[in-house]
């Protein structure tokens, strides 16, 4: 098998935002009166953005429409993206080790305006090929592989040539269903979801970029 592409989940893969997102989310319940429970935001992690507050909502017995609580927590994590940008360990690392051997790509269930706001804070807007967001016309979130057929295509390269790595279940599943190899790269907030599914599991990107390594010399 030849391998010709890595694509990048964003969030909890590359940067540290699912804390950002759970701590949003927390604040959505509590300006409620409210407590999300771990168990929902658990399920909402690797989701689209409507899809992931449609379940806020069913939990919380929410009236309001998900598109509404949508539009607020957006509001807190772009503040708090452009205040706590954390890299994930080994980030900068596999993108050293990748960049001009292998294609990359970030296919994120983000909004392109979060995407922004993450490459370009970490200055790899220029290291990579193609970015497809839940902005650019994906009608299904993961687990449907929907982004990573979008992402193979924009890439010009069949799925099997493809390296997806993910931090979440949903994620993982999505890049099997696409017919990509999942390398599963599980962050502290989603180490207890069930990785079955991924091809590889490591430990971090340190790790991750070491199996790349693997499977592209065969």
């Amino acid at each position: 098998m030849t391998y010709r592409a890595i694509i990048f989940d964003m969030d909890g893969l590359m940067v540290d935002t699912e804390r950002l997102y759970f701590a949003a989310e927390r604040e959505l319940a509590r300006r409620r009166g409210l407590r999300v429970a771990d168990e929902t935001l658990a399920r909402m992690m690797g989701r689209g953005p409507v899809a992931a507050m449609e379940i806020f909502a069913a939990d919380l017995a929410l009236a309001e429409a998900p598109r509404d609580l949508l539009a607020e927590r957006e509001e807190l994590m772009a503040r708090a993206l452009r205040e706590d940008l954390r890299p994930m360990p080994g980030l900068w690392r596999i993108i050293d080790d990748w960049h001009g051997r292998l294609l990359l790509a970030i296919a994120t269930g983000a909004r392109r305006e979060f995407l922004d706001i993450v490459v370009d804070g970490l200055g790899v807007r220029d290291r990579f090929a193609l970015f497809v967001t839940s902005s650019d016309g994906i009608a299904n979130g993961k687990p449907d592989p929907e982004i990573f057929l979008k992402a193979c295509a924009g890439l010009g390269l069949p799925p099997p040539d493809c390296v997806v790595l993910e931090d979440s279940m949903n994620g993982v599943l999505a890049a099997r269903r696409a017919g990509c190899t999942a390398i599963a790269v599980p962050a502290p907030l989603s180490a207890h979801q069930d990785f079955g599914a991924a091809h590889h599991v490591a430990a971090d990107l340190f790790e991750a970029s070491a199996i790349v390594a693997r499977l592209v010399q065969g």
